[in-house]
């Protein structure tokens, strides 16, 4: 797995875990359903009208494969 594609996933759920809402919103929405994802926000993906199943499908193999290891250095920061 491409160490530059978990750095950007990380990137941009790091960033929407410390500044919230605010900074989700500014990414591209492929970026947004995965970082929803990665930091359990149904809500978030429900304002985006996506489904657990589809954000699932709209996030892409590469990055759900990423997701378990995105969380783990989430949870690593705390």
């Amino acid at each position: 797995m491409c160490d530059a594609e978990f750095r950007h996933y990380f990137a941009k759920a790091k960033d929407a875990k410390r500044g919230g809402k605010d900074a989700w919103d500014v990414q591209s929405t492929g970026e947004k359903v995965a970082v929803a994802l990665a930091l359990n926000k149904p809500e978030w993906l429900a304002s985006l009208g996506y489904t657990l199943a589809e954000a699932i499908d709209r996030t892409g193999p590469q990055w759900i494969a990423l997701l378990p290891r995105v969380e783990r250095a989430l949870l690593d920061l705390e």
